[in-house]
């Protein structure tokens, strides 16, 4: 399980109208623009329940050839790490587990947060926050506490930035909810989320 607390939080908020901020925001979209080997540029809006197909059409797959696995430092006393090690390689698509399409049946998602990355009105990433929801454990009953319940980003547009502003966007509404951690899970064995949480500041 992974958290990311508010303290940081705020700070990009306060930050975010600010001139030096929008200067890097500027700069930023024109190193993409500029790029030869760059997409078009993309933007992040806020969805609904009832555009799930729509999110959905965003692949949630990973391949990977690497896990990551637990080591203890002089036998504990040490604390412990993780250490990359090589597997079989594999894919996994979370969608044939649960669709988009199934949250709703299975939890009250009216108030949850939807957001599309957008290239040219086709939808390259997307990304649900779930939140005030009894019934859902990881919420452990409580209103200050959200969890990004689902990011994916289409293969052709990861790295280039579209995960992580989709995060910022995730962390953004949960702040102005009142939320004083956001939640993530992933698994050891898809590494690329794991570091990419970690960037994050997770």
């Amino acid at each position: 399980m992974l958290s990311y607390f508010a303290g940081r939080d705020f700070r990009l908020l306060r930050d975010a109208t600010s001139p030096a901020w929008q200067h890097r925001k500027s700069r930023a979209c024109a190193s993409l623009v500029g790029a030869a080997t760059a997409l078009a540029p993309f933007l992040v809006e806020a969805a609904s329940a009832a555009q799930l197909a729509e999110y959905a059409s965003v692949p949630s797959t990973f391949r990977a050839s690497t896990t990551l696995r637990v080591t203890q430092v002089d036998g504990g006393l040490g604390g412990f790490r993780l250490e990359e090690a090589a597997v079989e390689p594999f894919e996994k698509n979370y969608d044939a587990y649960e669709a988009p399409a199934d949250w709703p049946k299975t939890f009250d998602v009216s108030r949850w947060a939807f957001f599309l990355a957008r290239a040219e009105d086709t939808p390259v990433g997307a990304a649900a926050v779930a939140y005030d929801t009894p019934d859902l454990l990881l919420l452990e009953g409580r209103t200050d506490l959200a969890s990004l319940w689902d990011i994916r980003v289409r293969p052709d547009w990861q790295a280039r930035g579209v995960g992580s502003a989709l995060f910022r966007e995730a962390v953004r509404w949960s702040t102005a909810k009142g939320c004083r951690r956001l939640k993530a899970e992933t698994q050891n064995n898809n590494v690329g989320a794991c570091k990419f949480y970690r960037r994050q500041g997770c």
